[in-house]
């Protein structure tokens, strides 16, 4: 089994989103609704004059785009799989460079037409935008919406735009190999299915991942379940295997690829309870009418679809499900160290962007996207579930499955991260 990656995977098609879908309808209405998030911010600032965007001969608006949306170079990561919107340009010796934030990705090629642009809106989930590498007096960012939406508001993402990681073999010319299969990569993919498609920088100790694989044959090669993938383990540098310094940095770190996975799921499912409890509430609204039922008449149906999407939420930001580690993960950009600096930190110095990479991912297993203002800004009815359930599994008194991997000290400790730093767990 192998991993690849496709991530703001815009194919061009035309029409490829139809009128009818469940998102482009109220109360949703996607591609009508104006986008609230830190890029449309910068858009603004573009067009009032507040922000500037500096062209770089080599790297174009890349270095001062990631600047002005405080998004670290050490995030880089390095694709090689042909699967985004500039797959011509993506090789094992062209890679493309992915790089986010808490609440930002970007996407880079060499030479490429555009950077590919994505936000975590929270309202919207997704949102998606291009900026032209052509050096221009004003460059603009303009946002996409139908063309992307194949991808990223598949069935797979239950038709709320997101963000996908999927698996695949790579051939050498960077092709992905169908017939062998695809998976979708979450927090609970073992490592060993992880990062096919990927270069991938840092330690792990006897670990294995299909990172730094590339294929020898060509798309038809009969893939053999055991792939000897010995040479790409544990590497500190890329050395031969494509110009490092057509990038900004040469590394592609393991912290980094773990942090992605985690987060573009999280940011999914946030996007999800939001969407399935505006339309559960738009759907009751119209009933109620209907049927001469009360304004505030609240039906059972309503109830079960905001439970069932906020528990899922809950699950996740536990790490209910998380792959276990079996040696410790050390990256090599100084990732770990820039993402653990932000956040709020309680009266002890914890939070919850602490790494673990010794048993699990983080020391204190909740989600810092409870931080998030796509968290925060979820419904009242969905947000005031999913920290009524919280309160219940750190407390104790949900001992369920789903939360036997969370120790009475786990417990105990965000408990008391949560009670300091949320400013939403008062509610």
């Amino acid at each position: 089994m192998v991993v690849a990656a496709v991530f703001l995977a815009c194919f061009l098609q035309p029409g490829s989103a139809a009128a009818d879908d469940e998102y482009d309808k109220p109360p949703i209405s996607y591609s009508q609704t104006d986008a609230v998030n830190t890029v449309s911010r910068l858009v603004d600032g573009l067009k009032s004059g507040t922000s500037h965007l500096r062209f770089n001969p080599d790297f174009g608006y890349l270095p001062s785009l990631l600047d002005a949306l405080q998004v670290p170079v050490s995030s880089q990561m390095l694709v090689f799989s042909k699967t985004s919107l500039q797959r011509h340009r993506i090789s094992p010796q062209t890679p493309r460079a992915l790089y986010f934030s808490d609440n930002v990705y970007v996407g880079y090629c060499q030479n490429g037409e555009v950077l590919e642009i994505s936000a975590a809106d929270p309202q919207l989930g997704a949102v998606f935008y291009t900026l032209s590498q052509q050096e221009a007096a004003a460059p603009q960012i303009v946002r996409q919406s139908d063309n992307c939406m194949i991808c990223h508001a598949s069935s797979q993402l239950k038709q709320v735009p997101g963000h996908l990681v999927r698996s695949v073999f790579v051939d050498r010319a960077g092709l992905p190999v169908l017939s062998a299969g695809s998976h979708r990569i979450t927090q609970s993919s073992p490592l060993e299915d992880r990062w096919g498609g990927w270069y991938v920088t840092g330690t792990h100790g006897a670990q294995k991942h299909l990172g730094n694989l590339v294929l020898p044959g060509g798309q038809q090669q009969i893939v053999p379940r055991d792939v000897d993938n010995s040479a790409g383990m544990n590497l500190a540098v890329l050395g031969d295997r494509f110009d490092a310094s057509a990038y900004l940095t040469g590394h592609s770190d393991i912290v980094a690829l773990m942090v992605l996975e985690h987060q573009a799921e999280g940011h999914n499912l946030i996007a999800r309870a939001g969407y399935v409890t505006r339309q559960a509430l738009h759907y009751q609204e119209a009933l109620n009418r209907e049927l001469g039922e009360p304004a505030g008449h609240v039906w059972d149906s309503t109830r079960t679809r905001i439970k069932n999407a906020g528990d899922a939420l809950v699950e996740y930001l536990l790490f209910s499900g998380e792959a276990p580690l079996t040696d410790r993960i050390e990256g090599t950009s100084g990732f770990a160290a820039d993402f653990a600096k932000h956040g709020p930190r309680d009266s002890h110095g914890r939070s919850l962007r602490d790494f673990d990479l010794e048993r699990r991912m983080f020391k204190h297993p909740c989600s810092y996207l409870v931080d998030s203002p796509c968290f925060q800004a979820l419904p009242v009815e969905v947000l005031n579930h999913v920290l009524g359930r919280l309160r219940e599994v750190l407390s104790g008194k949900d001992q369920s499955k789903p939360f036997a991997h969370l120790t009475s000290a786990d417990r105990h400790a965000v408990l008391e991260i949560l009670r300091e730093t949320h400013p939403a767990w008062s509610l």
